[in-house]
């Protein structure tokens, strides 16, 4: 098995290459009767597409979407939804200098391991071009959501690169996309250019980040104990992305330091005549199941590792060799990283919200 598909009920798989003609995602599942043009999806295309700003690769790719099934007359009827994206700009002589080299820090050489062969324009089916497939996806699972949940949210920026940090006295979720890092601090976003700019001109290297996602509106009830817990799936999903390398939940390895009095979030009955939780060290998620508050995630990304520094390596001849890494690489992949864990955010979300409908009908325990 390939293991190219994730989601229970609302299931994506994804295909192509880095430097083949098309990436794209299948998705099935999607309930019938929600709205869905491919302008609709574009806008979130946008946020991830590359050559952008001079914090990312120079790759230049419109990443327009196609519907090729799925949708009729601006609705999806249910059945499956097929989503293409050209790939126009990719430059595979960049990487023919480095086609039996192993890169340091990539999938080269597990890949080649495993298959005894790889594709080694880009890293082919390893390179982060491949969630371009996964926003077009998030797209869909986003329109789901806002057709069953209206109110729920999903917003990720940045809280970290490298040595960097925001201070989140300051947090302004409306600065998130005002500034080429989606970071929620205006007030770091020129100290946080310079670093990034000395980091790839004077070191010829890359940098890694920490990424923060928050979802507002989540319904209660939503995973199930124990297989198909709700942080479960959703870690997964984030360990998935290109480059990331830990994932928590609320205050996650924090919590390890912290006592049973501390890390215990205390409930009283609220006005609403609903649970009111007087702190969220939980992350929104107790038991595998949504408690109802905000749902709050943090995932590291490393370096890129993709860079003009010679690291030593072997060739597929097993001779010791230096390797560079020409081309146009993200100085920091942790940035474009943002968008993609806030499309697979929605596709789990909305896999979970069709399980419980399917499992509980939305019925609810009641309290009082």
């Amino acid at each position: 098995m390939s293991f190219n598909t994730f989601g229970h009920m609302f299931r994506v798989t994804t295909w192509g290459e880095s430097h083949g003609p098309a990436l794209g995602a299948t998705v099935d599942g999607c309930p019938p009767g929600v709205p869905l043009t491919e302008d609709y999806i574009q806008q979130f295309m946008e946020k991830r597409r590359p050559g952008q700003s001079k914090m990312t690769t120079q790759r230049q790719e419109p990443d327009r979407v196609r519907i090729l099934s799925g949708v009729f007359e601006g609705v999806t009827t249910g059945t499956p939804i097929q989503l293409m994206i050209e790939n126009t700009d990719q430059r595979s002589k960049d990487y023919s200098d480095i086609a039996k080299s192993f890169r340091p820090g990539h999938a080269d050489i597990t890949y080649h391991l495993k298959y005894g062969i790889r594709d080694y324009r880009g890293g082919g089916r390893s390179s982060a071009r491949e969630t371009v497939a996964r926003v077009a996806a998030g797209a869909v699972a986003r329109a789901v959501l806002a057709q069953l949940v209206p109110d729920l949210r999903i917003s990720a920026y940045m809280v970290q690169m490298g040595e960097k940090h925001i201070d989140r006295s300051r947090i302004d979720l409306d600065q998130i996309d005002q500034n080429p890092f989606f970071v929620p601090d205006a007030g770091v976003v020129d100290e946080w250019t310079r670093y990034l700019n000395h980091i790839r001109a004077d070191l010829n290297s890359s940098v890694g980040a920490m990424v923060e996602l928050v979802a507002t509106g989540v319904p209660p009830g939503l995973g199930a104990p124990i297989y198909a817990k709700l942080d479960t799936d959703l870690c997964a999903a984030m360990m998935s992305i290109n480059a990331v390398k830990g994932v928590e939940i609320g205050e996650g390895m924090a919590a390890a330091g912290l006592t049973g009095t501390q890390n215990a979030d205390e409930i009283r009955m609220g006005n609403d005549g609903a649970p009111l939780y007087l702190s969220n060290h939980a992350g929104g998620i107790l038991g595998g199941i949504s408690s109802g508050q905000d749902i709050v995630l943090r995932f590291s990304v490393k370096p890129t590792s993709s860079i003009l520094t010679p690291r030593r390596s072997i060739d597929t001849d097993g001779r010791e060799i230096e390797v560079l890494t020409k081309g146009r690489h993200d100085p920091c992949v942790g940035i474009r990283a943002v968008p993609v864990a806030e499309a697979m955010a929605a596709c789990v979300l909305a896999d979970h919200l069709l399980l419980d409908r399917g499992q509980t009908g939305g019925k609810r325990g009641t309290i009082g």
